[in-house]
C-alpha cells in the first residue's frame, strides 16, 4: 500500500492524512482530549475513552467463560490465558514461558541481576516495584494486614496469607510425582527440586550452582561479604536474615521455645534441643 504522507520528525508514513495528523500528536506532545470530569488530558480519543471508564465502572469486555469482566480489552486477553493456560513469551536465556509480557520481564532481571527500583531512604535495589514497597514498609514499621483469627500483623498481604494457612493447616501444593503436598508455592518449588535435582542457579564467582535463586543469593555473601541485615537497637548486623531473629531475642528476652514436658522456655531452638537430652538421658558426646 501506497504512504505519500510522510512525518517530518521520523522516518514513518502513512497512506492518509488523519493517520498522519494523528501520530504528529506523539512528537508534539499535545492533548486535545480532555476528561470533563477531573481534565486529565490525553493525545488520543481511544486513551480517554479508556481513562473515562476509570470514572463510570464500566467493564464492556466480558470472558465466555467465567463471565468475570474488565474495563479494558488487553485485560480481557490477558485474563483468557488463565483459563487456555497459554504462555506467549518465552525467556530466551532459559526457555520459562509466560502468560504475560511483565511478568517475563520481571524473569528476565533473575538473570540480568537488574535491579531498576531503589530504596530513597537506604539505597537498596531490588528487581520489582512490589518488592520495593513491601521494603519500605520496613522502614516505617507498617503493618498494615492483619490476621482476623489471631490478630498477628503483617507488612506484606502475601505474608498475611502465608499465616493463615497456619490456622487452616490447608495445603494447596501437591507434588506431581509423591503424596507430599504444601501450605506454600515456594515449598513445593523447593521440594520439586529433590526429584529434579535442578540446580539452575550459578554463583558467577566459584560457579557453584543452586536450586534456589535466594539460596545463590545467600551464598554470594561469603565472597562479598555483605551484612545487609542490620539490628535497629545495636546496630550489629548479618549476613543472614534468621541470624538477625536469633540475635533480636537478646534484645526482648523472647524465648518461643518450650520444652513439651517441663514447660521450660529458651530463646534458642538448639538450646531446647539439648534441653530435651536431660529428659532423654541421651548423651551424644559421651
Amino acid at each position: 500500500m501506497e504512504k505519500p504522507y510522510g512525518c517530518d520528525f521520523c522516518w514513518r508514513a502513512f497512506s492518509q492524512p488523519p493517520y498522519l495528523k494523528k501520530h504528529l500528536l506523539t512528537h508534539t506532545e499535545e492533548k486535545p482530549f480532555a476528561c470533563d470530569i477531573c481534565n486529565k488530558t490525553f493525545s488520543k480519543k481511544s486513551n480517554l475513552k479508556k481513562h473515562l471508564r476509570t470514572h463510570t465502572k464500566e467493564k464492556p469486555f466480558a470472558c465466555d467463560i467465567c463471565s468475570k469482566a474488565f474495563s479494558h480489552q488487553n485485560d480481557l486477553i490477558t485474563h483468557l490465558r488463565t483459563h487456555t493456560k497459554e504462555k506467549p513469551f518465552p525467556c530466551e536465556v532459559c526457555n520459562k514461558a509466560f502468560s504475560h509480557n511483565s511478568g517475563l520481564r520481571q524473569h528476565l532481571r533473575t538473570h540480568t541481576n537488574e535491579k531498576p527500583y531503589a530504596c530513597h531512604i537506604c539505597n537498596k535495589a531490588v528487581s520489582q516495584r512490589a518488592h520495593l514497597e513491601a521494603h519500605l514498609r520496613t522502614h516505617m514499621k507498617e503493618k498494615q494486614f492483619v490476621c482476623d483469627i489471631c490478630n498477628k500483623s503483617f507488612s506484606q498481604r502475601s505474608s498475611l496469607k502465608r499465616h493463615l494457612l497456619t490456622h487452616s493447616n490447608e495445603k494447596p501444593f501437591a507434588c506431581d510425582f509423591c503424596i507430599k503436598a504444601f501450605s506454600r508455592q515456594n515449598d513445593l518449588m523447593t521440594h520439586l527440586q529433590t526429584h529434579t535435582k535442578e540446580k539452575p542457579f550459578s554463583c558467577g564467582i566459584c560457579s557453584k550452582a543452586f536450586s534456589r535463586l535466594p539460596h545463590l543469593n545467600t551464598h554470594l555473601r561469603t565472597h562479598t561479604k555483605e551484612r545487609p541485615f542490620a539490628c535497629d537497637i545495636c546496630n550489629k548486623s548479618f549476613s543472614l536474615h534468621h541470624h538477625l531473629r536469633r540475635h533480636l531475642r537478646t534484645h526482648t528476652k523472647e524465648k518461643p521455645f518450650s520444652c513439651n514436658i517441663c514447660s521450660k522456655v529458651f530463646s534458642q531452638q538448639h538450646h531446647l534441643k539439648k534441653h530435651l537430652q536431660v529428659h532423654t538421658e541421651e548423651r551424644p558426646f559421651a
